[in-house]
C-alpha cells in the first residue's frame, strides 16, 4: 500500500468538471502521473454519481492508479474502492469494517494533530491535513503550516496528505516538510484543457521523483 500512497492525489470537483470534462480531464491527470483520485461529488443524482465512479474506477485501473470516493461509504463499498471521511461524514472504524483490511480509508484532520492520532487509532490508511494556502475548495479550513506537517512526519508513521490551495509553485515546500501526497483540486483542474491537466500533473510527478 505504501507504494500507492505517494505522488499526486487528483481531487475531482463537479463544477470544475462539469459538462463532460471529467473523465478526458481525469484521463489527463493520470496520464501525467496522478496515483490516486478521489471522486468528489456532493450532488443528489445517486444513479449519475454511480455512473461516473465506476468510469473513473475502470479509469484508475487502466492507469494502475487508485480511486477513492469522498464522505460516500455505501458507494465505496458498492465499488469495492475506498473511501475517504471528513470530520462529521462518518466513522473510520465503521468504514474500516465494511471495507475490509486492505482498503484504503483516508481521514481528514484539519491542522489537529489530535485528530491524526484519533484517525490513526481508528484505522485510517492515511491522515490529510490543510488548508496550507488560500483554496477556492475549502475558504474556511482551519489554516495548517508546514510546521505541522514536520510534527506530524515525526509522530506518525502513516502516509500524510497536504490539502488546500496547492500549486506547482508552492508544493515543494510541503513535499520537503514532509507530505507523502499533494492532493489538488484546482490547481490542477481548473485548465482551459485537458492537455494543460497533463502538464500540471506531470510538473507535480516529477516533484516527488527530484524530492
Amino acid at each position: 500500500m505504501s507504494g500507492q500512497l505517494r505522488g499526486l492525489y487528483a481531487i475531482t470537483d463537479d463544477h470544475l468538471l462539469a459538462e463532460g470534462r471529467l473523465l478526458p480531464w481525469v484521463d489527463a491527470a493520470l496520464a501525467g502521473g496522478a496515483r490516486i483520485v478521489q471522486y468528489r461529488d456532493k450532488s443528489a443524482d445517486p444513479a449519475r454519481r454511480l455512473d461516473e465512479a465506476t468510469r473513473l474506477k475502470s479509469l484508475c485501473h487502466y492507469y494502475g492508479a487508485t480511486l477513492i470516493i469522498n464522505d460516500d461509504l455505501p458507494l465505496a463499498a458498492e465499488l469495492g474502492v475506498g473511501v475517504h471521511l471528513g470530520r462529521d461524514d462518518g466513522c473510520l472504524r465503521e468504514a474500516r469494517q465494511h471495507l475490509g483490511a486492505g482498503a484504503i480509508i483516508g481521514a481528514t484532520c484539519h491542522a489537529e494533530l489530535a485528530f491524526a492520532e484519533q484517525a490513526e487509532a481508528a484505522g485510517a490508511s492515511y491522515i490529510a491535513f490543510g488548508r496550507f494556502f488560500q483554496s477556492v475548495t475549502k475558504p474556511g479550513a482551519p489554516q495548517a503550516t508546514p510546521v505541522l506537517l514536520e510534527q506530524a512526519r515525526r509522530r506518525f508513521s502513516l502516509p500524510i496528505v497536504a490539502i488546500g490551495g496547492v500549486t506547482l509553485h508552492n508544493a515543494p515546500q510541503l513535499i520537503g516538510a514532509g507530505a507523502n501526497m499533494l492532493a489538488v483540486v484546482n490547481g490542477l483542474f481548473a485548465a482551459p484543457s485537458a492537455s494543460e491537466v497533463e502538464r500540471r500533473a506531470r510538473g507535480f510527478t516529477e516533484l516527488f521523483q527530484t524530492n
